[in-house]
Formats: structure tokens, sequence, C-alpha cells
């Protein structure tokens, strides 16, 4: 995916990165691994290698659950932090370049037919 390219990241790492940033857990400092399998509807296995792989980069790191010692937390580091904002903001740039050329009244229009397919 282009739009990643620039951090050498998968649309996997990407979207993971997107689940632990802030801005899209509501503040939440940390999530379970099991969690975050289940926000990026995909196996744990796959979970723990995309974890693994952003561990590796100094983007995510591990903690010990501390109510639950058999659970291990993902939590964001200062740099993934900043490498899933500026995701973000090449998305959102990337969106409003695409769409864009739609009036407010289309894109208004198309946000409504996507979110009824979205809820389906």
């Amino acid at each position: 995916m282009a739009t990643v390219a620039p951090w050498d990241i998968t649309p996997g790492q990407a979207r993971a990165l997107a689940m632990l940033s802030h801005k899209e857990l509501g503040h939440q400092e940390s999530v379970r691994l099991s969690d975050l399998a289940e926000k990026l509807r995909i196996a744990a296995r796959s979970t723990t290698e995309v974890v693994d792989d952003l561990q590796e980069r100094a983007l995510v790191e591990r903690r010990p659950d501390p109510t639950d010692r058999r659970a291990t937390l993902i939590v964001l580091t200062e740099e993934g932090d900043k490498v899933a904002e500026a995701i973000r903001q090449a998305r959102h740039a990337e969106a409003e370049a695409f769409f864009g050329r739609l009036s407010p009244d289309d894109r208004a229009h198309l946000a409504r037919i996507l979110a009824q397919l979205r809820d389906t």
C-alpha cells in the first residue's frame, strides 16, 4: 500500500498501530493481545506475528497485565505513536485528494451508503 510505504509497514501492521493509537481506543493506554486480535479480526497467532514485528522495530512493547498474569498488554511506544499519527495524517490527505472531487452532498451521500453497508 503506497500510503504506508514511507514507513516500511505492512497494511496489517498499520491497522494494528491504528488500533493501538490513543485516538482509536479512546485514550486507552494498553490493550490485551487477545483483544487486539479481536479488534483486528485476525487469529491470535497472526496478531502475535504482527506485534513481534512492531516490537522488533520498537513501535510497541509488551507488558504483563497486572490484573491477569497469563495475559500480555500491548502498548505503543513514543515512536509507535508518532508513526501511527503520521500514517493517519497521510491516509487522511490521500482520502481528501481522492474524495475531494465530490461535492459536499455527494460525500454525505457516499458516507451514508458506506455506513449502511458497514452496519449490515
